[in-house]
């Protein structure tokens, strides 16, 4: 498995210390994790790596994404890592059904695709990460903490493809369609989160609090109808609302 560390749309210098930063001082539950995949050896294997994890608690598992999307309405999990390609249901339509299901849940794709198109519909459907199958289980388990605390993640082999993706939205030859209207303040809020910046940083960056940029992130979210920070990034490079260096 590569050792290369997953790239954060809004993470702190590392994943591990971003899960650090947000539990300290107080003890907190478990993760509570479902694994939806096709391939029995690899799904078994996850679980059982998972299950030796500090902070993460498996609560089931499936072979598709029809019994997956059953299983995490019946359970509410955290978080669901759900594979791309499965029979029956796809883990993008698996990925809608569970987020109509239980809107709580925060979805990690965990795929061996490296499809460009794969990891774009993965965000529009709501994903909040996207790791490619040769990531650790270190990467794995820090990936999971992070999008429980409502972070976005994703491999940086896919990083570098969404990062170009970004700058052929923002070439100044791309006429931008009319959208919702972001105050100056959301904008310099989002401008942060493409950056990089966690809540804490760009509270610190702006002179505000952290509850004032989770209201910002959250109207951001609300107005551009978006699953997650990062399909709010893309919307807002797309429409020209920002530009990536």
């Amino acid at each position: 498995m590569g050792e290369s560390r997953p790239f954060s749309l809004s993470s702190s210098d590392t994943c591990h210390d971003a899960f650090v930063s947000s539990t300290s001082g107080a003890d907190r539950e478990p993760v509570r994790v479902l694994v939806v995949d096709d391939q029995e050896l690899f799904r078994r294997g996850l679980v059982a790596l998972l299950a030796s994890e500090p902070g993460i608690e498996v609560i089931g598992e499936a072979t598709n994404g029809i019994e997956g999307t059953e299983r995490a309405a019946a359970s509410a999990p955290d978080v669901v890592l759900l594979d791309v390609r499965m029979p029956k249901q796809t883990g993008l339509e698996a990925c809608v059904a569970i987020k109509d299901a239980v809107p709580s849940a925060n979805i990690i794709m965990l795929t061996v695709s490296d499809e460009e198109a794969d990891l774009y519909d993965a965000i529009k459907a709501g994903a909040m990460g996207y790791l490619l199958k040769d990531s650790s289980i270190d990467q794995v388990a820090q990936a999971i903490r992070v999008v429980a605390d409502g972070q976005s993640l994703i491999s940086p082999s896919m990083a570098v493809k969404l990062m170009e993706e970004f700058k052929q939205m923002s070439k100044p030859d791309r006429s931008p369609v009319p959208g919702p209207k972001l105050t100056d303040r959301e904008l310099e809020v989002l401008g942060l989160v493409a950056k990089g910046l966690n809540n804490r940083e760009i509270a610190k960056r702006l002179f505000i609090s952290e509850n004032t940029v989770k209201n910002h992130v959250r109207n951001i979210l609300e107005k551009l109808q978006a699953h997650s920070r990062m399909e709010a990034v893309m919307y807002a490079v797309r429409q020209k609302l920002l530009n990536v260096d």
